[in-house]
């Protein structure tokens, strides 16, 4: 039953079609969920007065039947859903061959981890209760102490090493209007690899400033930096100023900059500053407070310049998932928010929480970004203003809240237009003074 249970939870509606394997994944990880709480269960029922459910064996069979044909209307279900789905986003329909490769996946994660945990319980009944319980005792000392150290170090080193990482593909600008090239007090090499994509991007003639977490020791010195590039680039000498606040990875969408230039007809500069390394959804999870930091010190700098000049540019505000968080922080309200800029834009909020009035807002109704908070365990999001691009899934208390986390790790996996992913509009749609 925990099995029929942990498949069937793992077919309910989502917000973005699925590959075979990525519906294994999800499928397998509740059913390992449903055997471990049923394992538990019975540990606890031959320990208590309530013992002896053998009794029910006689009903394994006739329940196992039933669980099979509601699996399989399940499937049917999950088939037209994703159908669904995939015509609203242009991609081709799926058939049987989706449903063998699922099963096949789904079947040999589930077996290798069952295969592995008796395998362990085996080890531990030979060794004896005495060694075993030592071996327990062991083994989450050694985790505590030992495993979690090396994985977050390991996790940090692998975050390091793919900001460090050098595109062959993507060559250095050499002209002064963008940081990275020659003439900039903010080297190539220190902008890790989202800074250097967007610094390296087309069109050449918008003033692109971006300063990397290894550019500068501290906030305080990158924000300083920041605002001497722009001046170095004439980035202040332009119409327009756009404070770019990244997402949690340093990424600043490639479409949102063509938008911005072709909104302005390329008297513009776009100024951005890193804050983490790290995955997006691992800020977003346990460094928020640093995207609002770093928005907010870099908005107050620049704010501050300008209002010494005589022809100050307009100051415009963009950001896209967690840096539409960061930069909604900035302000302290919507009239704050007013009070101090031309115009605001904020792509894929999560959970839609960024200050409206005055700004506009971007989010695909099939953004699980924008659905995803812990309340929607026990209340359907708030959609409201959302663009209707696909559709919507009925809410269901814990059902949806795991599902909408599931198509968090596919969001940018969707086709243009869809999921987490914005395009030109992200400029062209920012708002006037």
């Amino acid at each position: 039953m925990a099995v029929v249970l942990g498949v069937c939870a793992s077919l309910a509606p989502g917000l973005l079609p699925r590959t075979p394997s990525a519906q294994a994944m999800v499928t397998a990880l509740l059913v390992l969920v449903g055997l471990g709480l049923t394992g538990i269960g019975r540990f606890v029922l031959r320990r208590t007065r309530f013992g002896g459910g053998d009794r029910l064996a006689r009903w394994r069979w006739p329940v196992a039947g039933v669980g099979g044909f509601g699996v399989v209307c399940t499937m049917v279900q999950a088939g037209h859903w994703q159908n669904r789905l995939r015509d609203a986003m242009g991609v081709g329909s799926i058939g049987a061959a989706y449903w063998v490769h699922w099963a096949l996946v789904s079947a040999l994660i589930v077996g290798i981890v069952v295969g592995i945990c008796r395998g362990v319980r085996w080890a531990g009944r030979r060794l004896g209760k005495l060694r075993s319980a030592a071996l327990v005792a062991a083994l989450g000392v050694g985790a505590q102490f030992v495993m979690v150290p090396t994985v977050v170090e390991w996790r940090r080193a692998a975050y390091a090493s793919a900001d460090a990482f050098l595109d062959p593909a993507l060559v250095q600008p050499v002209s002064p209007t963008r940081s990275g090239s020659p003439g900039s007090m903010a080297g190539w090499t220190s902008l890790g690899a989202q800074g250097r994509r967007f610094v390296a991007g087309t069109p050449e003639h918008t003033v692109r400033v971006y300063v990397g977490l290894h550019s500068a020791p501290d906030l305080d010195a990158r924000v300083a930096l920041a605002v001497r590039e722009l001046e170095r680039t004439g980035g202040f000498e332009r119409k327009n100023l756009v404070v770019t606040v990244p997402t949690g990875s340093g990424w600043i969408d490639s479409d949102a900059a063509k938008g911005l230039d072709k909104r302005f007809g390329g008297d513009v500069s776009l100024v951005g500053l890193q804050y983490s390394d790290a995955p997006s959804w691992v800020t977003f999870m346990f460094g928020r407070a640093a995207a609002e930091e770093s928005a907010r010190a870099l908005f107050t700098a620049v704010e501050q310049r300008i209002s010494t000049m005589a022809n100050p540019p307009k100051l415009y505000v963009y950001g896209q998932s967690l840096g539409a968080l960061g930069g909604s922080a900035i302000f302290a309200d919507d009239a704050d928010e007013d009070r101090r800029t031309c115009a605001t834009l904020w792509a894929g909020p999560p959970a839609g929480d960024v200050h409206h009035a005055g700004a506009t807002v971007l989010a695909n109704s099939s953004d699980p970004v924008v659905h995803w908070s812990p309340e929607l365990l026990w209340r359907p999001a708030d959609l409201t203003g959302t663009r209707p691009d696909a559709p919507v899934p009925q809410w269901l208390p814990v059902l949806s809240f795991l599902q909408t986390s599931a198509d968090l790790l596919a969001a940018l996996n969707a086709p243009a237009g869809h999921g987490h992913r914005y395009g030109m509009d992200q400029g062209t749609a920012l708002g006037s003074c």
